[in-house]
């Protein structure tokens, strides 16, 4: 945490913390292009590059992913040469039927439960749960999910999935379905105004995320703490899914564990046979890098 890109983030954070808490409307997208405005400034002051300097040393000081300049052109065609560039068998002869296998169902894991945990934070930051603690609509939102998640696929591009930084629209207001719309119309701006957004520095767009994370541990106090087999999972599926970067990791290891200190503790009775079903499913998932190099 040194230089110039901290020192904005630091500022970033603080604004868009005083925004939300003053009910500013916008607040968070305030935050991020006031943050980007600053760091725009400063780059052309301090000139000071991105994270690797020209002669391919380390740059700590630098900005981490993209620099914040101008672009030389504001409105540019997006690139659709990889646009059904897909094979739905080719992969077979080359790897194998077990390896396609196991990939499939990993992708299949992986993007349901990021689904269901992005639905439940989600709704229940937007308190959009029925009174069981569901979110509604459920299976409408797994079949538009999965249908995203395939034409992702067939684009060529990384799976189109719903994300947990929806949690920033909701922190700022939004409730209904007027609000996904909007963000796909200006996602679908953004394919053509793609060097605007590359002026965004992460170090500008992170604060945000900071708060909706601080929104999302407050969801925390309906954990019943004083009960380990209740608490412990609880407390693996937070803290392992920043650790590990991936939604799917926290919950399985939430899952597994809640079955373990389950059956450790002579309790294994009041474990749902869904429970069960889904334990097992996560740890193939977690070993499926041994069984592709067994049976790949």
């Amino acid at each position: 945490l040194v230089g110039w890109p901290s020192l904005v983030f630091v500022i970033g954070l603080l604004a868009a913390i005083i925004l939300y808490l003053r009910k500013v409307r916008g607040a968070l997208l305030i935050a991020i292009v006031g943050a980007t405005v600053l760091a725009i400034i400063v780059e052309a002051v301090a000139q000071v590059g991105g994270s690797m300097n020209a002669d391919g040393s380390p740059n700590d000081a630098g900005w981490r992913l993209n620099v914040p300049a101008l672009p030389d052109q504001w409105v540019q065609l997006p690139d659709f040469a990889l646009l059904g560039e897909f094979s739905l068998l080719g992969s077979w002869d080359k790897i194998g039927g077990v390896t396609v296998v196991l990939l499939v169902f990993s992708l299949l894991l992986a993007d349901f439960f990021d689904t269901m945990g992005t639905m439940v934070a989600v709704g229940t930051e937007a308190k959009l749960l029925d009174e069981d603690g569901s979110p509604v609509g459920t299976r409408r939102i797994l079949i538009v999910d999965s249908i995203a998640a395939a034409a992702g696929g067939a684009g060529s591009v990384s799976s189109n999935t719903s994300y947990i930084e929806s949690t920033a629209g909701v922190a700022d207001g939004a409730r209904t379905g007027l609000a996904s719309i909007v963000t796909g119309i200006a996602f679908l701006l953004a394919t053509f105004l793609a060097p605007i957004v590359d002026i965004v520095p992460s170090e500008a767009a992170t604060p945000v995320l900071v708060v909706v994370g601080f929104l999302m541990m407050t969801q925390v106090l309906g954990v019943d703490w004083t009960r380990a087999e209740v608490a412990v999972p609880a407390f693996l599926t937070i803290i392992l899914m920043p650790f590990t970067y991936s939604i799917t990791a926290g919950m399985g290891a939430g899952f597994i564990a809640y079955v373990v200190i389950h059956v450790a503790t002579g309790k294994a009775k009041k474990i749902h046979p869904l429970m069960w079903v889904t334990a097992v499913l996560f740890v193939l998932y977690f070993i499926r890098g041994p069984l592709q190099t067994m049976f790949g």
